[in-house]
């Protein structure tokens, strides 16, 4: 009976202590995360210049909505909406697939695989700002880029790709920079892959594409789940790039909607706008992974059946 009664007792206390624990990471998360948060939401309901010090005040609840109106209303918002799926999007797809190729190649061995590593890795380690610099100077200056280089060897003219494909270019930047992330975690899942399963479909007569099909396949869903999670989570976000590559341009070609919020912020002042557009960027960001996990889930209930 003592001790019945002793262990919930124990078990009491230990988990109070580990609640007592974690309360200062939640606390920090919610100072970090959701105050910002709700700061932002608030602001979005305001007409707050920084141009004019006394228009920080609440709208009034029946005009409340009058910066998001506006955004609606605008024909350039939905470029841009266009411009941040298509870049997320392409990004997704070339990354994956380069970064499924890089993983493949090293996950054999090979002369020179520990060298090859380090500098398939090495993209991902830049800052972004940094990697933006070195394509826009080193690559694809039209005139003592690499670029130009090669297509002067080659006896063409010229061309400034920033400027004949901008969206394009940026896609190509962000996905240079972005693939060794994909890589590294694919390359993980197939190293974690048990070789006697490997040889027992080799075995059964299974090749090369039907043991990536029926073996490395299913075996890399989980991490192929969470590599292209977390990279449509960061390449939403996108800003260096755009920022030293095109700032936006030419027109609002290239312009997504962190760049949005930056030049509302920044550029016209406009803290109350700005704040609206950073509310699109969150409920975009969740409506791609909720999508994301509904497509994730639809697949698993498949298969169990």
């Amino acid at each position: 009976m003592t001790t019945s009664v002793i262990q919930p007792k124990r078990r009491r206390r230990i988990g109070e202590g580990r609640r007592f624990l974690s309360a200062p990471a939640i606390v920090y998360l919610i100072l970090l995360t959701q105050v910002p948060f709700a700061l932002t939401i608030y602001y979005s309901f305001t007409n707050w210049n920084l141009l004019r010090p006394g228009s920080a005040g609440f709208l009034g609840f029946g005009s409340m909505f009058r910066n998001y109106q506006r955004i609606l209303q605008n024909p350039d918002f939905w470029q841009v909406l266009t411009n941040t799926l298509v870049l997320t999007l392409s990004v997704v797809v070339v990354t994956f697939v380069l970064g499924m190729a890089f993983a493949l190649l090293l996950s054999r061995p090979f002369p020179g695989r520990t060298l090859a590593r380090t500098l398939l890795i090495s993209p991902f380690l830049m800052m972004p700002v940094a990697s933006a610099v070195v394509w826009k100077y080193l690559l694809l200056d039209p005139a003592f880029g690499l670029s130009a280089w090669v297509s002067r060897s080659l006896g063409l003219p010229a061309v400034y790709l920033v400027e004949f494909a901008p969206l394009a270019s940026i896609i190509a930047i962000v996905s240079w920079q972005w693939t060794p992330f994909v890589m590294l975690i694919l390359l993980a899942g197939l190293q974690s892959l048990p070789e006697d399963v490997v040889e027992a479909a080799r075995l059964d007569g299974a090749g090369p594409l039907g043991l990536f099909r029926f073996v490395t396949l299913p075996h890399l869903r989980r991490f192929i789940e969470i590599a292209l999670l977390l990279e449509i989570i960061f390449v939403l976000n996108v800003f260096g790039q755009i920022f030293v590559i095109t700032s936006g341009g030419p027109g609002i070609q290239t312009t997504n909607l962190p760049y949005q919020i930056f030049l509302e912020a920044f550029s016209r002042w406009n803290i109350g706008r700005a704040s609206a557009y950073g509310i699109f960027a969150i409920v975009l960001a969740n409506l791609a992974v909720i999508l994301f996990l509904q497509v994730v889930r639809r697949s698993r209930q498949e298969e169990g059946r």
